[in-house]
C-alpha cells in the first residue's frame, strides 16, 4: 500500500473584490464559496496555485493510504 499526500485546501475568505486571476484561480482549485474544502494531490502545480491565494485559504497536510 502506497501513502499518497494529500492537501486539504479550505476556502476562508472571500472572493468579492479580488483581481480577476484570483478568481480563476480559486475556480481552478474547485473552490466555488466560502468554507467549501476540496482533496487535492501534493504537487508542485497545486502548491503553485495556493501560493496565490493563500491569503484566502487556509490549508492542512494529509495522508491517505492507497490500496
Amino acid at each position: 500500500m502506497d501513502v499518497a499526500k494529500k492537501l486539504k485546501i479550505t476556502q476562508v475568505r472571500s472572493r468579492i473584490g479580488r483581481p480577476e486571476k484570483q478568481r480563476k484561480v480559486l475556480d481552478g482549485l474547485g473552490l466555488t464559496r466560502m468554507h467549501k474544502s476540496v482533496y487535492l494531490e501534493d504537487s508542485r502545480e497545486v502548491r503553485g496555485m495556493i501560493d496565490k491565494v493563500i491569503h484566502l485559504v487556509s490549508v492542512t497536510e494529509s495522508e491517505v493510504q492507497e490500496s
